[in-house]
């Protein structure tokens, strides 16, 4: 494999703003005095947001004019020292001084009621839960609303953006605002701004409520504005409005959304807050437990965020669990101040990772492909590419001692608390492309990523190959821009992701055969891969496929493969169960998470008339249990909050995938649910069926080899048809 171009330039001149690209510059301090700029125009200020004394600085890579090059927007800078590739983090100044009354707490929240409210009336069941907590002076709940087509709450307006204050039990209106998506970042520093000035409090925190997406997709997607939602740089802009009048940190920032427990929001969040609280995996529509956390604050009004984030996890997981979905839930509470040992940390891994993924890439990939992720990352439910910092961590640790990053990455999770679907998961998670989604992903990314370094080897990873090397090369000019053999200086642009948006020619020329796919004298299915094609494969699995009428309809995939790596052997291991409905309908299945003692699965149906996928989980004893119905990720990038519970008279009908080039659905029969059980797993029904194995390589193209059938006879004996 041959080393890029990158892995030279990126020694030389390598910046980082909010992010890993160019963008506007702030002037920074380091202890007090002003760093010497590697470039005049990083020293040009745009003082935006900061304070007159940007300050706090995690200096690893030394000062002076080999610190490197940076940029910032206002708030943060981050650069990596030209000569030993040592992160620099330069924070606007810590600020301490109570802006009110001892012991008193306000918590603001930016309320994107979305289908959420209109359609199941779950923030007004948040609201009713604010009012339900204990009565306090020391307490204030203050609300900016928008984002909905129908509040459930009488006389709340969905033609202007309103603002209340509950207290005491009580909730009055207090101004309104002309309606403005909840996706500006205006209305959101607007609202910040308003609520610190007129409601300040010793202790402040912020909450972000409605549906998220993750780091890429971000949160409150507001239905009145086509699902715009707030990116993190708009995040960011907006925060950095409001600090700039501030004399103290917020005390905590949170989203009560799905998926955004991750380390580059937790990086844009360290700034303006002492204490971040997320959850990685999707939360249910109950979301929080505002009653209990708010009474905990009534009864404890001195209390920090670290205690405050204790209770809130803790009844978030209680109100979980009344709703059965305690199993995939997270919750992780993290302390902002130790942050930036983490990011340096994650730098220095980087580099040594990206360094050693110029000989072993596919084991690399492996082990980020094999590590914990959350929202799903199927075919039938969609990806969030969000996935466990640790997990990946821990998982290619043969490449890069990562010893320092779990002990930085424990040190910053002040409390967190996992379901049995979670179990090893770290507290954090980070973007990783297990499947793009979409020609502006990775340019979102460049500006939201921790590491150039992690940046180059998901750039490495996401994008084609030719036989002169990798395609579009990337790398750091002098002056702190992007730039790429095909695509525009100032940074991605369409031509990048010719081959991302791809999905797959099924023919991957890195895929070669030492023994073609065939099938042996003991009738089992299988090949041996060449030494040099074992090294470009990241993961090896396999479909099966029912034919019916001349029809090819895809029943899923499995994992029960014989798998050695050492000699790029596989081998054929099917069992011949598979997952049907109580009618006998055979339904399509995908991996959603493997556990100690049971794996996850989704299957698209219609539930009712509607598009969505069965939860299902079968236990190493083959119990199945159906969590519900999960409508997964839309073409937005929101994750569904709620995953329903069957209800008796629910008319399931199961969709399968065709194989065909447009991959057109197939309907089987409806099936009336009445109680009980209604997915069992049980060997396959007589007849004949297809089968493939899939062979991905490291860039996300794959090799499908060619169907051969397996037939289950009368007596349930499995075997190939040559």
């Amino acid at each position: 494999m041959k080393k890029r171009l990158l892995a030279a330039l990126i020694a030389s001149a390598v910046m980082l703003t909010a992010g890993c690209s160019g963008s506007e510059p702030a002037e920074t301090k380091s202890g007090g005095q002003e760093s010497k700029p590697a470039q005049t125009e990083a020293s040009s200020a745009d003082n935006s947001g900061s304070s007159e004394n940007n300050s706090s600085s995690q200096n690893n890579g030394g000062s002076g004019e080999n610190e490197g090059i940076g940029k910032a927007i206002a708030g943060y800078m981050m650069s990596v020292n030209s000569a030993t590739g040592k992160m620099n983090i330069s924070r606007a100044a810590k600020k301490s001084s109570s802006m009110g009354e001892s012991d008193t707490w306000t918590i603001f929240i930016y309320l994107c009621g979305t289908d959420l409210e209109s359609g199941q009336g779950s923030a007004a069941s948040d609201i009713v839960q604010m009012l339900n907590a204990e009565a306090s002076d020391k307490l204030r709940f203050v609300i900016q609303t928008g984002g909905t087509s129908q509040w459930q709450i009488d006389d709340m307006s969905t033609s202007e953006g309103e603002r209340y204050v509950i207290q005491n039990g009580d909730m009055y209106k207090v101004g309104s605002v002309p309606l403005k998506s909840m996706g500006n970042p205006d209305y959101l520093s607007d609202f910040l701004s308003w609520g610190v000035e007129n409601f300040a409090a010793e202790r402040m925190g912020v909450i972000f409520w409605d549906h998220g997406g993750g780091s890429i997709s971000g949160a409150c997607f507001d239905e009145l504005y086509d699902s715009d939602s707030l990116s993190l740089a708009e995040i960011n802009t907006a925060l950095s409005k409001v600090y700039a009048n501030m004399t103290d940190k917020f005390e905590f920032i949170g989203f009560d959304c799905c998926l955004m427990g991750t380390i580059e929001i937790a990086n844009v969040l360290a700034t303006y807050a002492r204490y971040f609280y997320g959850s990685q995996e999707t939360e249910p529509g109950s979301g929080w437990d505002y009653t209990t956390f708010g009474t905990f604050l009534a009864q404890n009004p001195s209390a920090n965020g670290a205690e405050l984030g204790e209770v809130i996890t803790d009844s978030f997981y209680e109100e979980c669990a009344q709703g059965q979905q305690e199993n995939e839930a997270t919750f992780t509470i993290v302390d902002l101040e130790k942050l930036d040992d983490l990011i340096v940390a994650f730098n220095d891994y980087s580099k040594v990772l990206y360094e050693a993924a110029s000989n072993d890439l596919a084991g690399i990939v492996r082990g980020a492909n094999s590590a914990d992720n959350f929202g799903g990352n199927n075919k039938s439910e969609g990806y969030t590419n969000m996935v466990d910092l640790g997990g990946i961590v821990k998982n290619c640790s043969a490449y890069a001692d990562g010893s320092a990053v779990l002990t930085a990455l424990e040190n910053c999770i002040v409390y967190n608390k996992n379901g049995s679907d979670h179990t090893g998961a770290t507290g954090l998670s980070i973007y990783y492309p297990l499947q793009i989604q979409g020609s502006n992903e990775l340019g979102i990314y460049s500006g939201i990523c921790v590491s150039p370094y992690y940046l180059s080897l998901v750039d490495m990873v996401s994008k084609g190959y030719s036989d002169n090397g990798y395609t579009n090369e990337v790398f750091f000019t002098e002056d702190g821009n992007w730039s790429c053999e095909d695509c525009s200086a100032q940074g991605y642009d369409d031509s990048y992701f010719d081959y991302a948006d791809e999905e797959g020619s099924g023919v991957s020329e890195l895929i070669n055969f030492k023994t073609a796919p065939s099938i042996d004298e003991d009738g089992i299915f299988g090949f041996t891969l060449t030494e040099d094609s074992l090294n470009y494969t990241a993961d090896v699995f396999a479909s099966i496929y029912l034919v019916k009428d001349d029809t090819v309809i895809e029943l899923g995939e499995t994992y029960d493969i014989e798998s050695d790596w050492d000699m790029g052997l596989f081998r054929d291991n099917f069992d011949g169960y598979w997952l049907a409905l109580t009618d006998g309908q055979i339904i399509a299945t995908y991996i959603v998470d493997a556990e100690d003692d049971h794996v996850v699965y989704t299957s698209p149906v219609m539930l009712n008339g509607e598009r969505t996928n069965l939860r299902i989980r079968v236990y190493n004893d083959y119990s199945v249990v159906v969590d519900g119905a999960w409508d997964g990720i839309d073409e937005n990038g929101v994750a569904s909050r709620e995953i329903r519970t069957l209800k008796s008279g629910d008319v399931i009908v199961p969709l399968y995938y065709l194989d065909t080039e447009d991959e057109q659905i197939f309907k089987g029969k409806e099936f009336k649910y009445n109680g009980g059980d209604a997915v069992v797993y049980d060997y396959l029904p007589q007849g004949e069926y297809d089968y493939s194995f899939y062979i991905q390589d490291v860039y996300g193209d794959y090799y499908n080899t060619e169907y051969v059938t397996f037939a289950i006879d009368e007596n349930g004996e499995i075997y190939f048809v040559e």
